[in-house]
């Protein structure tokens, strides 16, 4: 029987201004991690790659975020999200479960999958195709595979949150229903971008 994830954090990685012309689908990625804020309501951590040069999070995902749930946003030079300013909150074990979201899928996203597999608390952690990206579309189904033979779970924003919801009984399911009704068409949308064959 399957263990629902209890702890789970949701981690956006350098979802930034100066990557919006660059990076394939970003639109498409960056509605799904909205919906992933809004409907999930778990703990965030957001990571920006270097911001005085590439700007900050994109306004669309910094104005959904609750403070009461966000445990911070840390610029950073290294690649992964895994790094001596986000380890004190990774290692305190208050999540069980990380969710990886953002750019890029073959540089950032890859090394910090990678870095919280070896984590000695050996969390669980899943990869959204529907929510990760590059600049160059090939890269994705690259990454996707190499994450998970590495041992990441790749799944879609949608199961993700039926799987934290897990119950229709859940005095959030109504409310994460109706949103998720909402964006059926932009969901539809980066699923037909996003989500390449990596098998």
């Amino acid at each position: 029987m399957a263990t629902l994830p209890r702890k789970p954090l949701l981690m956006i990685c350098d979802v930034q201004e100066r990557f919006r012309s660059a990076i394939y689908g970003f639109d498409q990625m960056k509605n799904t991690i909205c919906k992933m804020v809004e409907v999930a309501r778990i703990p965030t951590l957001i990571t920006e790659q270097n911001p005085r040069a590439l700007g900050a999070t994109i306004p669309e995902i910094a104005n959904l975020l609750d403070s009461s749930r966000h445990l911070g946003t840390y610029p950073k030079t290294r690649f992964s999200m895994v790094n001596e300013d986000t380890k004190s909150v990774l290692d305190q074990g208050a999540s069980d479960t990380f969710i990886v979201t953002g750019i890029e899928s073959h540089v950032c996203v890859l090394q910090t999958t990678l870095d919280l597999l070896r984590l000695p608390s050996e969390p669980d952690v899943y990869v959204l195709s529907d929510a990760i990206s590059s600049c160059n579309k090939p890269e994705i189904a690259i990454a996707l595979r190499r994450m998970e033979l590495a041992g990441a779970k790749v799944t879609t924003s949608e199961s993700m949150i039926f799987e934290l919801l897990g119950d229709a009984n859940d005095v959030n399911f109504k409310a994460a229903a109706g949103l998720i009704k909402q964006e059926k068409t932009k969901t539809a949308d980066a699923l037909r971008t996003l989500c390449v064959e990596h098998v």
